[in-house]
């Protein structure tokens, strides 16, 4: 079965130039023209990976993102941005919100081709990961949560975790919190580095799947 992607962009011709060349690499594709319609389309369709403009009617991309990190069963989804706004405020912005890759306009077929296979591939791996971890044992799992991190997290990481993994941006989880976006960022980060993955989806998918947040 074709692994589904979402284009999202209310520009025609971008829509249908990444359609067409996503369909000649195999994907099934759908599109949408803005946030709220693909939304709409992610809650009722499987939908293995969103490339999506920033800028756009009714819901931009920023929220688009947000929303999904929020819903539970899209939490974990892949996402990429697609923006000509490529100030650095403009990305912050952007891996804040959620996204797990900010790729700038203009860009080449082949380098979106090239980020969705890595991020495809990463989602697959840790879902059959995961998939093959609820047939372990109860004791294996706990020797796995015990021996899993060289470091133990602290207090407040754990709580970043929590809230990560209930899908709120760096913003809304500062305000829990009492600390900056900035600061926020950094915990992120070093739970990144503790757990060895490389972006947030990953993060998540690891807590869940070491039973590291409940």
């Amino acid at each position: 079965m074709s692994l589904k992607i979402l284009v999202v962009d209310d520009d025609f011709s971008t829509c249908i130039s990444i359609n067409d060349y996503l369909e000649l690499c195999g994907y099934e594709v759908m599109v949408a023209g803005d946030g709220e319609k693909a939304l709409a389309i992610a809650e009722s369709n499987p939908i293995d990976l969103i490339v999506t403009d920033i800028i756009m009617p009714r819901m931009n991309g920023y929220e688009l993102v947000r929303r999904l990190r929020q819903n539970p069963n899209l939490g974990v989804l892949p996402v990429i941005l697609l923006t000509a706004r490529n100030q650095t405020q403009e990305r912050i912005l952007g891996y804040e919100s959620g996204c797990d890759l900010y790729l700038p306009k203009p860009f080449e077929l082949e380098e979106l081709g090239a980020a969705i296979r890595n991020l495809l591939k990463r989602s697959q791996f840790l879902q059959s990961v995961y998939q093959e971890s609820g047939h372990d044992e109860l004791d294996s799992e706990q020797k796995s949560r015990e021996t899993l991190l060289a470091e133990p997290f602290t207090k407040r990481e754990r709580e970043v975790l929590s809230l990560l993994c209930q899908g709120l941006s760096n913003a809304d989880m500062g305000r829990k919190l009492h600390l900056s976006p900035r600061t926020v960022e950094k915990y992120v980060s070093s739970l990144l580095h503790k757990t060895n993955n490389s972006n947030r989806s990953q993060l998540v998918r690891f807590a869940i799947q070491h039973g590291l947040v409940e």
